[in-house]
């Protein structure tokens, strides 16, 4: 588990989930925790061993989607020389591994039928069978199963063991996605960016800009905290400027103006067929112009100077939109200096639609 990551934040939905998770550390029951991707399932993990009794024996995880299905029984369970090609010598499986400790199972929905049957039975009776083997071994160990699916629906539709699920429900705690933690966006931006700036070797920490806070604020996080931290920590690296506070921040770290079209198949789909295609601001600037022209019946443009205009204008504004209005991206996309871009959003009247001004 990555040690870097702490539980951090102050909103009532998430210190919630917490305090449940702290509740039933002590238990030897097994807990589901349930989230999004991001979230901090690994983390509650970790809070429910080492609040436990068994904070000295091993935390063992195991990522269940991380094996194809013919490798995970042996991983889970373990087996001896000669149970199936390949398999030159005896190896314990994680359950053995874990012996009076915690065993911490994510993805736990990929998990095949035959390997949920086999999980229900070491849960129940406490009792693993090495593949190959004869005699079951006894194991003492508390199962934390952690997953972003709905498995009640999984078992309705026959795809997850109900038998199973009951037995791991005996608490289940279920984290909320950081779009729901109000108040929380500020404190971990300053948590990752102080610490960021630390390990940049950064004197002080000058934060965020309030345009690009804002910015931070309403992004919906589809990726949660995991995301928010990457996002922090490439805004503070990328910035040249330690003393002021930084003005820039890039969502999408893919985001670019020669960023593939989807390859080269897509790209010869979209030559031969473009009935279908979205214009862009600018060419339904030019469609539009020509509408006109057809129109008042004259043959061309009629005022080159209002059509020029006009079509500048409208590859502003998709730019912008394309941007997220960040005019410095916005400048660099069009081969524009800062100073050239402002004077061009002025003279179109579009200084409004641009949120983040220069730090």
């Amino acid at each position: 588990m990555d040690r870097n990551f702490q539980f951090i934040g102050q909103s009532g939905a998430f210190l919630d989930a917490v305090e449940r998770a702290s509740r039933a550390a002590p238990l030897r029951r097994p807990v589901l925790v349930v989230g999004e991707r991001g979230t901090g399932k690994e983390l509650i993990a970790e809070r429910l061993h080492r609040l436990s009794p068994r904070w000295g024996e091993p935390l063992v995880t195991l990522n269940c989607a991380a094996l194809p299905e013919t490798l995970i029984e042996a991983e889970l369970f373990g087996h001896e020389a000669g149970a199936f090609t390949g398999a030159t010598r005896a190896r314990a499986g994680r359950f053995e591994e874990a012996d009076r400790g915690t065993l911490f199972l994510d993805e736990l929905a990929t998990l095949s039928m035959g390997a949920q049957e086999r999980l229900l039975r070491a849960i129940e009776y406490g009792e693993v069978t090495r593949l190959g083997a004869s005699r079951p071994l006894r194991v003492d160990v508390r199962v934390v199963g952690a997953t972003n699916e709905d498995l009640p629906a999984l078992a309705e539709q026959g795809r997850f063991r109900a038998d199973l699920l009951d037995r791991l429900c005996f608490e289940v705690i279920t984290l909320p996605p950081l779009r729901a933690r109000e108040g929380d966006v500020a404190v971990l931006v300053d948590h990752f960016g102080r610490r960021m700036a630390s390990e940049l070797g950064w004197p002080d920490w000058p934060g965020f800009a309030a345009g690009v806070m804002r910015e931070l604020e309403d992004y919906p996080w589809p990726g949660n905290v995991r995301e928010l931290r990457n996002v922090v920590e490439r805004a503070v690296y990328r910035w040249d400027d330690g003393a002021g506070p930084i003005g820039q921040v890039t969502f999408d770290p893919f985001d670019s103006p020669w960023k593939p079209a989807g390859g080269a198949l897509a790209g010869a789909e979209n030559e031969r067929d473009t009935a279908g295609r979205t214009d862009t601001p600018h060419e339904d600037a030019i469609r539009s112009a020509a509408a006109t022209d057809a129109a008042t019946g004259h043959g061309g443009v009629t005022d080159l100077r209002a059509a020029v205009d006009a079509h500048e204008k409208a590859i502003l504004a998709e730019h912008l939109i394309r941007h997220r209005h960040n005019q410095r991206q916005t400048a660099r996309a069009l081969g524009l200096s800062y100073d050239q871009l402002r004077h061009c959003l002025k003279k179109h009247g579009l200084n409004g639609t641009a949120r983040l001004e220069r730090a």
